[in-house]
């Protein structure tokens, strides 16, 4: 069976890499696959194969460099270079690390945590429209709403405007209480979510109020001319074609925009064309356009929901139903009887 020893020169730094209990090093056997034992500052890794051990002993130097750098290490660092190294065990994790987009607060910046997210922000650097493509967990609202703020600090533009479609999705707009703006406003709250995680409360109240920041449905854009503006159009998987033409017409001079969405999660009617997977089409080869993909290998979650998530996908593999609560084994509703005798 593959092993590598490692060495690290400094206990005290080893310490920390190895995390409280050593929780970092269980959940980089947990993420690679392997086998982690210690002795004092020593490390030996164990697995069924070389690229499992190489990617542990990859993760451990580096994180171990970062911290001799002065930088902390957290459990989310330790399965964000864990995916970064799986896809390409020459990147250094530290460069991605230190690509600060915002500074929130002295001791919390936002930066990429994947290579897929890196790519997106030099995207979005280099080009005037971008669209962001992938499942839900990627980062890609949240890493564009940071963009959009570090330019509005920096005063490369004067106003962000963070737009989204009202497409209902089992509840009619029509039951739900209040005027236009409070039906709507539900639709929009990831986006006041992302705002609030990376300015005070009151800071983002200010800038609604004076209209520095606006948050609005897509319906809102039309006839409308956005100058010096840094607009974000989010779950664009739901644009008709018309309203997508519409939205990207909008964009004036000194202006960017970023479109973010999920082609898999289509809430138009099924013979609805998506106006994201349209224009994606369309306009591929266009100059000053970027197009980033992320995948499945990019959604960043907490280990603990990791986990979850593998033992349902474990349990429905197995075609395994539900118990009621008399104990009894209930009927899987996709069987249609099928497996009744």
């Amino acid at each position: 069976m593959p092993t590598r020893k490692l060495e690290f020169d400094d206990g005290n730094l080893a310490s920390r890499l190895f995390g409280p209990r050593s929780a970092h090093l269980d959940l980089l056997a947990e993420k690679a696959g392997v086998r982690i034992d210690t002795r004092g500052s020593h490390v030996s890794v164990q697995g069924e194969n070389e690229h499992d051990v190489d990617l542990a002993a990859n993760v451990l130097g580096q994180l171990y460099g970062m911290l001799r750098a002065g930088r902390g290490v957290h459990p989310q660092d330790v399965d964000c270079a864990c995916r970064i190294l799986a896809r390409d065990p020459a990147a250094r994790v530290r460069d991605v690390f230190e690509d600060t987009v915002y500074a929130v607060s002295p001791r919390k910046t936002i930066a990429p945590k994947t290579l897929t997210q890196r790519e997106y922000l030099d995207a979005i650097r280099k080009n005037d429209l971008v669209f962001a493509i992938g499942p839900a967990g990627t980062g890609k609202t949240y890493m564009a709403v940071a963009m959009a703020a570090a330019a509005l600090a920096k005063r490369e533009v004067k106003r962000i405007v963070l737009t989204r479609p009202a497409v209902e999705a089992g509840e009619k707009l029509g039951f739900l209480p209040g005027d236009l703006v409070e039906k709507v406003n539900p639709y929009l709250r990831p986006l006041y979510d992302a705002l609030h995680d990376m300015m005070d409360f009151e800071r983002v109240q200010e800038l609604l109020a004076t209209g520095v920041i606006e948050v609005a449905p897509l319906a809102f854009m039309r006839g409308r001319t956005l100058n010096d503006s840094f607009v974000i159009l989010d779950e664009a998987q739901n644009t008709t074609p018309e309203q997508m033409k519409m939205f990207l017409t909008r964009l004036g001079f000194g202006s960017r925009a970023v479109v973010t969405g999920d082609v898999t999660q289509i809430d138009l009617p099924s013979r609805q064309v998506s106006g994201l997977v349209q224009a994606v089409d369309i306009l591929a080869e266009v100059q000053g356009i970027g197009i980033v993909r992320f995948h499945e290998a990019d959604v960043i979650r907490h280990p603990l929901v990791g986990r979850i998530v593998n033992a349902y996908d474990r349990h429905e593999a197995k075609g395994g139903g539900s118990r009621r609560s008399d104990g009894s084994l209930a009927e899987d509703p996709e069987s249609n009887g099928k497996d009744k005798a």
